[in-house]
């Protein structure tokens, strides 16, 4: 479904960000993306959508060229493809429903935009995302008084209402306390089995990567240095994917060495 075929990506500043990437993801699957910052793993993800364009090689989303891909096209396309950011990028003074409901804006006709009225289709899919992450009950309360968790559950609703293909996730529990991040993996992890989307993810909990998702990929330096399942990732693994900075559980590797911590 998803098909990295030879893919460079030269920032302006002449930094290569990605080198030689060829990677396929396919239907269902869950892909978590691991590796020290400045790796290249936000920018992989980025590519996807045309957040960030590639370089030179071939970027093919069931069947679409999205190299090739301008102007209005590209908007098009990312209708297909939900994102979700570590910051939520929430209107925190006004209520979960409205968030989610803000997803369709893009598609209202002129008047609907002008008075800020929605449809009732559109009320019902936003209330139905918002079941699905477990917060329906919070719908008519503001933003602004939700937990960060909470927060990233609407964040994820907002994706679902737009029923996407794919479902891109940049660092999402980053800021989230450890009980937290582990109620919104459950969520991804539900909605991956159940709707069988695809959802890619780029994440620094190793531990967290390890217990959620079926696929792992490491990246170094711009370059993927590992891709198989979460259960043929061995301590030798992590060590040459973070070149011996990596914590997992309660032991340190450095170098190799075993140091608990």
């Amino acid at each position: 479904m998803i098909e990295f075929i030879n893919v460079d990506k030269v920032y302006p500043n002449k930094v290569k960000a990605l080198h030689n990437i060829n990677l396929k993801i396919n239907q269902g699957e869950f892909v978590a993306i691991i590796g020290l910052s400045g790796a290249g793993k936000s920018t992989l993800i980025r590519c996807i959508n045309v957040m960030h364009e590639i370089s030179s090689g071939e970027l093919i989303v069931d069947g679409v060229k999205v190299h090739a891909l301008k102007g209005r096209d590209i908007r098009s396309f990312r209708k297909r493809i939900g994102m979700i950011f570590q910051s939520f990028n929430l209107v925190t003074r006004t209520t979960a429903l409205h968030n989610v409901l803000v997803s369709f804006v893009p598609e209202l006709s002129f008047w609907r935009k002008l008075t800020g009225i929605f449809s009732k289709e559109h009320k019902i899919k936003a209330l139905t995302a918002l079941e699905q992450v477990g917060i329906l009950d919070k719908a008519y309360v503001r933003v602004d008084q939700f937990s960060g968790g909470q927060q990233q559950r609407v964040a994820l609703a907002r994706t679902l209402a737009q029923n996407p293909d794919i479902i891109l996730a940049d660092e999402p529990i980053a800021s989230l306390d450890p009980v937290t991040a582990r109620q919104v993996m459950d969520d991804f992890k539900r909605i991956n089995r159940d709707f069988r989307i695809p959802i890619i993810l780029n994440i620094h909990h190793v531990e967290i990567a390890l217990e959620y998702a079926q696929r792992i990929v490491g990246v170094r330096e711009g370059q993927i240095v590992f891709d198989g399942k979460a259960e043929e990732v061995t301590e030798e693994v992590l060590d040459y994917i973070y070149k011996g900075q990596v914590v997992t559980g309660d032991r340190r590797i450095i170098q190799g060495e075993k140091v608990h911590v």
